[in-house]
């Protein structure tokens, strides 16, 4: 299975960032985002969105499943980079978002290797 959602999956998951999830993200983002990017630029929605799915209380949780809907985080989640998601929360996305969707997601987030060989 490819990392990222096709076709209409990817439009819905686009169109979903209104003006209320938008304003959601800025604020719950605050909350999980509390240091400034190394490279200076603003973190990307995604980033902000996966930490926050990453951290989340259940009720923040619950607040982004109703402004963002399931395709949307699904897709974040297959556009995620290496470390932002902890092994428990991709098993509590995957099994959450499988099971509302009816697709399958990876079992395991990436991560990055390092091999002291290599350094």
């Amino acid at each position: 299975m490819g990392r990222g959602l096709t076709g209409v999956g990817w439009l819905y998951s686009k169109l979903m960032t209104n003006d209320t999830s938008a304003s959601l993200i800025d604020k719950l983002g605050r909350k999980y985002l509390w240091w400034r990017p190394v490279d200076g630029l603003p973190f990307s929605e995604d980033r902000i969105v996966a930490q926050i799915m990453n951290l989340g209380t259940y009720d923040d949780v619950l607040q982004l499943e109703a402004a963002l809907g399931h395709a949307h985080l699904a897709d974040i989640m297959l556009r995620a980079e290496p470390g932002w998601f902890s092994d428990r929360s991709w098993e509590f996305w995957r099994g959450r978002l499988s099971f509302a969707m009816g697709a399958e997601l990876p079992d395991k987030a990436l991560r990055r290797d390092f091999h002291a060989a290599t350094l």
